[in-house]
């Protein structure tokens, strides 16, 4: 694990587990993801890896274990590194009587953010001409980049993504492979979970989970597209 002289890790969390009741969803978890890097989890259904990015987004708290998420303590710092990161899930948590617009504003200024990069984040999921559409007619799809618009309008050190080629057509699904390199090259960090085997285009190192545990950690050589 991390070694004093070392520059501090994005993640660092020591035997973490997430108990529901009687059923682990994480056991034992050790990571650590360096700063600036794109590390995918994989796992079927029920291996932990949604359980694991909400730990990480503070949306949950550790039953056992510790950790810091960008330098600050997991567990006594979180609305410091809720600021400094957002979290893409399954569900997008808009609200369908606001415009495109305005939730972008809401989202953006509910974390703290400014409305500087507002219009170019709409650009960005090619969503600007639809700034003024209720978000209840958009499709799943168009729902999915807005989401991922109020995520980037705020320029997050720590980016997590739960499944977020769900929904999207190849033309959006290449979109969101553009974020992660864009990112990435910006010295950010993305964590993310995907079933998509060929996605995303650029990553680091890939994690296996099964049931709650982590069975592997491997760099990816000869993967990793820096554009």
């Amino acid at each position: 694990m991390w070694e004093e002289g070392r520059s501090t890790p994005a993640v660092r969390l020591d035997h973490v587990s997430r108990v529901f009741g009687a059923t682990a969803a994480v056991v034992q978890a050790d990571l650590e993801v360096e700063t600036g890097s794109v590390v995918v989890l994989r796992g079927g259904n029920g291996a932990g890896k949604s359980t694991l990015l909400r730990i990480i987004a503070t949306e949950l708290s550790p039953t056992y274990g510790s950790g810091s998420i960008l330098g600050l303590d997991l567990e006594d710092q979180r609305s410091a590194i809720r600021r400094r990161l957002a979290l893409v899930g399954h569900a997008t948590h808009l609200y369908g009587d606001l415009t495109v617009e305005e939730n972008l504003h809401f989202w953006t200024r509910l974390a703290g953010g400014s409305d500087i990069g507002l219009a170019s984040a709409l650009e960005r999921v090619e969503l600007a001409a639809r700034a003024d559409e209720q978000a209840r007619n958009l499709s799943q799809g168009m729902r999915q980049r807005l989401a991922l618009a109020c995520a980037i309008a705020r320029a997050p050190e720590l980016l997590l993504l739960d499944e977020p080629y769900s929904g999207l057509d190849e033309q959006g699904k290449d979109m969101v492979d553009e974020l992660i390199i864009e990112t990435r090259h910006a010295a950010r960090t993305v964590i993310l979970a995907s079933h998509d085997l060929s996605r995303p285009t650029s990553v680091d190192r890939e994690i296996r989970m099964s049931r709650g545990r982590i069975l592997a950690d491997d760099r990816v050589s000869g993967r990793v597209n820096v554009g």
